[in-house]
């Protein structure tokens, strides 16, 4: 087997087109709403954890310490997200403003587009399998 065809094959080179590809096209639905794809799973994130400190928060979506803060201060420059202190500890917790939040209900509905049209062409099987394989190789 030649090398070329053993590349052509591999599960990194892959998946690494892949996530570029796909980060491309989320980010250019994004840019028509002054976010990135990022931006968008980070004001999810607020959303859904309300409870959740700022690094919980990046654990859960995967984001790196540096990149959550400058997604963090470039939201709240936008007036989207407004940080919080927690009561105990050195926790912060962040809430979306009135704005984060009409801006995300109008992300969600542009997110489900995507899907979609990203999955047309595809089973549900396909699609399964190849979220249950990205879940696994994200994971760890």
């Amino acid at each position: 087997m030649s090398m070329p065809d053993e590349l052509s094959r591999c599960l990194v080179l892959n998946t690494i087109a892949a996530a570029r590809t796909l980060l491309r096209r989320g980010d250019a639905k994004m840019k028509a709403y002054g976010v990135t794809v990022q931006q968008f799973s980070l004001l999810a994130a607020i959303r859904y954890n309300p409870d959740v400190p700022v690094m919980g928060l990046a654990q859960r979506i995967l984001l790196d310490r540096t990149s959550l803060t400058r997604n963090l201060d470039l939201l709240e420059q936008k007036g989207l997200v407004r940080r919080m202190s927690k009561s105990a500890g050195n926790a912060r917790l962040c809430e979306l403003t009135e704005d984060g939040n009409h801006l995300l209900d109008q992300l969600l509905v542009e997110w489900q587009q995507a899907q979609t049209g990203l999955l047309r062409g595809f089973s549900k099987e396909d699609a399964a399998t190849y979220l249950q394989m990205a879940k696994h190789f994200a994971s760890g």
